[in-house]
């Protein structure tokens, strides 16, 4: 849930939903309190009417009927009845009975009085699961005085409370409220999977750059954000490949010409001078090489396909052992790796070769964590400054201020496997191990393992 949240789809939702259900509540709260007064105006008028009927039919019933009457008129919210205090002081008139006063006419006077009912005192509470309010309509007492003089108790009180009903209005909210969860998560995929599809294809192309294009295809903004994307692989993809042509076409064709010194360098008849030029010779077509392979590491037309990790390991130690070279190797990721054989081959090989330079030995470990493999290989030398850590991945550079093909090397060795580790989304790192020499740790990521 955490994971969900804190994504933009959650995100988007979250306020969606949040933003409706607000929304919704307002407008739900404010049409309640619209329908409270309304409810509030219709019993008052409903009040008026009731009053002005029990009135002129108490007044237009002879003396005998009357009490009986009035016996049936002292129920309700609207009653009328004796009044046991003929005396009792008068307020000035209110709203509702100078109403009642106009309607009545000048045959009735009517006096509020000062007492109240105790209903009126403590008005009831209206509760509801968008609005609590008192009763604020009309609740007051008044002598009514007919033409024949008989002086009558009108009270008016509030309507009874209504059961309640904050269980019902749940259960009728839960499909109004489920429907907008719905349609806010709709919103948000439609909204964020587009993204995503970029988001994926900028990952795709980091490690393919001859990764299909993007599909075009959802609004018009993510057309044209789609179209954008698919100009942009396609120039780097033209950048990229003109780079390596010019690389392999400029070491391709230094060949010829350090061939034909190393013929005629077999006529020099000084031997000491023919063999430092030999060795000079020597270096320069190691860097040819080296530079064709640097070309060689950035293309990626090379097709894709599952390797078992641990036999690819396996025979690259042997083989790096068949020469002289103290490899050792332990452990085993038993995992499948996606990628090209050639390219992770000659990453694998410059690592260990790297170690046994610098280092005289190489040991290699590999183990699987979770969903990824890593493998660590570790030589005896000297170690590397932290300073230095980042700028040994740069082309030719080299810590030791040697030439010397014993020590020095061209530089290019680390590059080149930088270069095919990135484009399998792989990643490498150097650190110094607590018990002296380097470790180089090569790590493959879950999405370029199989099972």
């Amino acid at each position: 849930m955490r994971a969900f949240l804190g994504s933009m789809t959650g995100r988007v939702f979250l306020v969606l939903l949040l933003g409706i259900v607000a929304s919704a509540a307002l407008t739900q709260w404010l049409a309640v309190n619209e329908r409270t007064r309304a409810l509030e105006r219709y019993r008052d008028f409903h009040a008026l009417e009731r009053a002005e009927q029990l009135i002129t039919t108490a007044d237009v019933m002879p003396d005998s009927a009357r009490p009986t009457f009035l016996v049936a008129a002292a129920r309700g919210t609207v009653r009328l009845e004796m009044s046991d205090l003929p005396q009792a002081q008068t307020l000035p008139p209110t709203e509702f009975s100078t109403s009642l006063q106009q309607r009545l006419g000048e045959r009735y006077k009517l006096g509020p009085l000062s007492e109240h009912p105790s209903a009126c005192d403590q008005p009831r509470q209206t509760t509801s699961l968008f609005a609590s309010s008192q009763w604020k309509g009309t609740c007051e007492t008044m002598n009514v005085q007919l033409h024949d003089g008989q002086i009558l108790k009108l009270t008016v009180l509030p309507p009874r409370a209504p059961p309640a009903s904050t269980n019902s209005e749940l259960l009728s909210l839960l499909p109004f409220l489920l429907s907008i969860a719905f349609l806010a998560y709709l919103v948000a995929r439609m909204t964020i999977d587009p993204l995503k599809r970029l988001a994926q294809a900028a990952k795709d192309l980091g490690n393919d750059i001859n990764h299909p294009p993007v599909v075009l295809s959802g609004a018009s903004e993510i057309r044209q954000a789609s179209a954008a994307f698919n100009a942009m692989q396609a120039r780097i993809r033209q950048h990229i490949t003109q780079r390596t042509q010019m690389l392999a076409a400029i070491t391709h064709d230094l060949q010829t010409p350090l061939t034909r010194l190393r013929l005629r360098l077999e006529k020099v008849g000084d031997a000491e001078l023919q063999q430092r030029l030999i060795d000079d010779l020597s270096a320069m077509q190691q860097m040819v090489k080296e530079g064709l392979d640097l070309a060689r590491s950035m293309d990626s037309s090379e097709n894709m396909q599952a390797l078992d990790l641990d036999a690819l390991l396996d025979s690259v130690c042997s083989d790096a052992s068949d020469v002289g070279q103290q490899v050792e190797l332990r452990g085993r990721a038993a995992m499948a790796l996606m990628g090209r054989p050639l390219a992770i081959r000659r990453c694998l090989v410059n690592l260990i070769d790297n170690a046994v330079k610098y280092g005289h030995y190489a040991h290699v470990k590999v183990e699987r964590l979770a969903g990824s493999a890593r493998i660590s290989i570790r030589d005896g030398g000297p170690g590397i400054a932290p300073d230095q850590m980042a700028r040994v991945f740069e082309p030719f550079y080299r810590i030791e201020t040697s030439r010397s093909r014993e020590s020095g090397g061209t530089g290019l060795g680390l590059t080149i496997a930088r270069n095919i580790a990135e484009q399998h989304g792989a990643n490498v790192t150097l650190a110094n191990h607590k018990d002296g020499g380097l470790e180089v740790t090569l790590v493959v990521p879950e999405y370029y393992v199989g099972s």
